[in-house]
């Protein structure tokens, strides 16, 4: 633990968690840039100085699908400070940017569908626009009201509840998918908000 600062290196241990299930996966064991195991811990914690202190001194998280590991240590609450400051805060009064979105998931009660930009952007042939185009454009259209950082994904986020003029439209535009799987998903079921991710 001599490192400082961005060079420091910590030793983690990584597995699979896997919900409802007995895994089965190998723990993977790294040396991991404590930025690194940082950015893992804020999509777990939010940027909370004190709760992540205690993650640090605790050697463990769930971040996604995968459980960290480490060995924990009472890190001083000025390094940690200034460690999170190279981390964006949340910005509320940051406008949506249909040009910056990069990731878009569509809510249902109990359901949800998962779009990335390079997906929604594929044209089927002979077709001039794209799906995502179409989004963005419902989208913009419908003011999304600002909800939090996403340590996550790197990226604002965005809420927009969906009307059924709006869903209609987004149903159409699936057409325009190039992935069967996803225009099923969006013509099938009744979704009722949009989450849009846009990076900085």
């Amino acid at each position: 633990m001599a490192e400082t600062g961005s060079t420091r290196r910590i030793r983690v241990k990584l597995s699979s968690e896997e919900a409802g299930s007995i895994s089965l996966t190998p723990v993977v064991v790294q040396e991991m840039p404590l930025h690194e195991l940082l950015e893992h811990i804020l999509a777990s914690a939010g940027k909370d100085e004190e709760r992540v202190r205690g993650l640090l001194r605790r050697g463990a998280v769930v971040s996604g699908a995968s459980r960290f590991r480490w060995e924990g240590w009472d890190e001083d609450p000025a390094s940690l400070r200034q460690q999170l400051a190279a981390f964006p805060d949340p910005d509320p009064a940051r406008p949506f940017s249909p040009a910056a979105c990069i990731r878009a998931v569509l809510r249902a009660p109990g359901r949800r569908l998962e779009i990335d930009r390079e997906a929604g952007a594929a044209r089927r042939l002979l077709r001039r626009r794209s799906f995502w185009e179409a989004l963005t454009a419902v989208a913009a259209a419908g003011a999304p009201v600002y909800r939090d950082y996403s340590y996550r994904h790197r990226a604002d986020c965005y809420l927009l509840p969906l009307t059924n003029v709006e869903l209609a439209a987004l149903r159409r535009a699936a057409s325009l998918l190039a992935y069967a799987g996803l225009r099923d998903a969006i013509r099938q079921i009744t979704y009722d908000s949009l989450e849009l991710y846009t990076g900085r």
